[in-house]
């Protein structure tokens, strides 16, 4: 497995360079007007797939924050901020060396502005150490990542998904013992052990896992009361209720997910309708396993549902949720960001469907009263299967190690829950809790006040409900990952393989045997020296 892991390490750096250019081009462009983003079908799929991605609607930089340290006197003040937590597990003072520590956060909101703004200004005034926060959005993290590996200017910790861990460690771009030792300065032991055993890259934690969601089918349950339809949670179930709730006249749709190439969310709806019905990617070995009849009824599935019951056209995270909140579709797949949207707490994003403008007897809006929330969907061969998506905290390797270091320290304990309350719905943490109370986090998510309102998601939805949210994240299936595969995985959610194939199929360009053929083909292409045999057709060929 080590020889694989560095093979995909030498093709990844091949891929830096020609995503670096790519991502130049991108940067460039910020700032112009755009058209709207789609395929065009009059040039070949991967140029129609180039062009929607060059005419996507521009995404500001990232901003800088450089908060300056204090002085000497304002150093040595005998406040409470001035003494170390024992908690973190932070470095001496007099280790820490650094003259300004560069932190990368794949979020973009003000509220997490603000709280990266006390979190650095805090750091600063403790440990003597600028702080420069960037806030960068997680659709441009990859190629910003890849630019800043070529021109040296790589920042000293990065928050991000653990789609990327992996190939960053085969890349170089992350140090897994700085990250290993931290975690025992910590605690291990406080940790999601399925998380740390998820983020073990020989033998090493790759990155320090912060927090987490399940990817979630939603359904209206007002609906399927009234049309005595199952919940979806099996594939027959879904598509079902797709056809019976389905009404063209009325544009209602049975079903809306993601279906952008160039959005994640199009490969992780799909990657979890096909782990419910026991496919996978890869296998232990290495062998790229997508032709099995598994995944043939997973996409059957999946693309039968989504062209007959589906709106036309590309969809996108946001069509799926204004869909549902107006009341023009009877499922979506969607994290768990919607779950204040249904509840009416986000004035931009308000429920209007016919019956949205009541209230229940306790005051909970009409749409959240009726959505039913699954964590898991099972095939006719598979078993209940979960999505779960953690984002991680990583040391790079050009960083002070040190003072990154004491950073990540101070994050898992002064900061932590206050990073957790914002926007919590999607931020299930990976830290159970302290030496003292192993469960705290843990036990208090789900209690957190949403946006501005008083009311909690166990408000809103129920104790049973927030523990479906809350339980088994780190140990839901992924493709690739376990198995030692990470870095490939890295790679295909770096070019979009597989949400373009799957774009590509439901534009018409391919029908499902084509879409599994090309999806083996163009995975077998990112692995060095791939130690199977080529299925070409109804052939095979040795590599």
């Amino acid at each position: 497995m080590t020889q694989d892991i560095k093979r995909l390490a030498s093709a990844w750096a091949n891929r830096v360079a020609k995503r670096a250019n790519l991502a130049i081009a991108a940067l460039a462009l910020m700032g112009l007007a755009a058209g709207a983003c789609g395929v065009d079908l009059a040039n070949p799929p991967r140029e129609a797939t180039a062009t929607a991605r060059a005419s996507a609607p521009a995404t500001s930089t990232p901003q800088t924050l450089v908060l300056s340290a204090p002085g000497s006197q304002t150093a040595s003040e005998g406040s409470e901020s001035a003494t170390p937590d024992p908690d973190a597990g932070s470095l001496p003072d007099s280790a820490l060396t650094a003259e300004v520590l560069t932190v990368w956060v794949n979020e973009g909101s003000p509220e997490h502005r603000r709280v990266m703004d006390e979190l650095a200004a805090e750091f600063s005034d403790r440990y003597g150490i600028d702080v420069a926060i960037q806030l960068v959005s997680p659709s441009l993290l990859p190629d910003l990542v890849s630019t800043s590996v070529l021109s040296g200017t790589l920042p000293d910790v990065i928050l991000h998904p653990i789609e990327y861990t992996a190939g960053w460690v085969a890349g170089d771009v992350l140090d897994p013992s700085a990250s290993d030792e931290v975690v025992d300065q910590i605690g291990r032991d406080t940790f999601d052990p399925a998380a740390l055993d998820l983020l073990t890259i020989d033998g090493q934690i790759a990155a320090l896992p912060t927090d987490g969601y399940h990817q979630l089918l939603i359904y209206r349950t007002d609906w399927f009361d009234r049309l005595n339809l199952d919940p979806p949670v099996t594939y027959s179930a879904m598509a079902a209720a797709s056809e019976r709730i389905n009404d063209p006249e009325a544009i209602i749709s049975g079903l809306v997910i993601p279906t952008e190439s160039n959005l994640v969310t199009t490969h992780q709806a799909f990657e979890q309708l096909a782990l419910a019905n026991g496919c996978r990617l890869i296998s232990d070995e290495g062998e790229v396993t997508i032709l099995e009849p598994a995944c043939r009824t997973a996409l059957e599935h999946y693309f039968t549902t989504i062209n007959r019951y589906s709106p036309s056209g590309v969809q996108t995270d946001t069509s799926a949720r204004n869909a549902f909140l107006n009341g023009q579709t009877g499922m979506i797949i969607s994290s768990p960001a919607i779950l204040p949207e249904l509840a009416g707490l986000n004035p931009s994003a308000l429920p209007a469907c016919p019956e949205c403008d009541e209230t229940t007897i306790d005051g909970i809006n009409y749409l959240a009263r009726n959505s039913g929330i699954l964590t898991e969907v099972e095939g006719p061969g598979g078993t209940p299967a979960a999505f779960g998506n953690i984002r991680n905290l990583g040391i790079t390797t050009t960083a002070d190690r040190e003072a990154a270091q004491t950073f990540a320290a101070f994050w898992f304990s002064e900061g932590y829950e206050r990073w957790l309350a914002i926007d919590s719905e999607r931020k299930v943490p990976m830290r159970l809790g302290t030496a003292e109370n192993p469960t705290a986090y843990i036990d208090s998510w789900g209690t957190t006040p949403l946006a501005a309102s008083t009311l909690s998601l166990v408000d809103i939805y129920g104790e049973q409900t927030v523990e479906r949210l809350r339980d088994g994240i780190a140990s839901a299936p992924r493709w690739g990952i376990r198995e030692g595969y990470g870095a490939l995985m890295t790679a295909l959610y770096d070019d979009f393989v597989i949400s373009i194939v799957l774009q590509e199929m439901l534009s018409g360009y391919f029908g499902t045997e084509t879409t599994l053929r090309e999806a083996y083909r163009r995975t077998v292409e990112l692995i060095p020296n791939y130690g199977f045999p080529v299925i070409l057709d109804e052939e095979e060929e040795s590599p």
